[in-house]
């Protein structure tokens, strides 16, 4: 989902409502950035506020690195499995689930 699927410009019917408080102030910002932007309010707040919600979600799942990071991280997946004596006593385990 993108911010142009989030979009409140598009044909869909607006039918959530939400509701906020602002201070006197940050409705004078809101209001001469909607204008500067040719939008209606709730246009211009919608907008922004799905843009923000968009990259937080994607700062959950995209992580930029450069591309010596990146190559480092290859060569890690590329290398043999090692043997991981821990690993292998835990999973040769029950799991605590399928104990009676």
């Amino acid at each position: 989902m993108t911010a142009a699927t989030l979009s409140p410009n598009t044909t869909t019917a607006r039918s959530a409502r939400l509701g906020l408080r602002a201070t006197t102030e940050q409705e004078a910002v809101l209001r001469r950035a909607a204008q500067v932007a040719h939008k209606s309010l709730t246009d211009y707040i919608l907008d922004s506020a799905c843009l923000a919600a968009e990259q937080t979600l994607l700062d959950q799942r995209l992580f930029m690195v450069t591309g010596s990071q990146y190559q480092a991280l290859l060569d890690l997946l590329d290398r043999p499995a090692q043997e991981n004596e821990g690993l292998a006593r835990l999973f040769s385990r029950p799991a605590p689930w399928d104990k009676k």
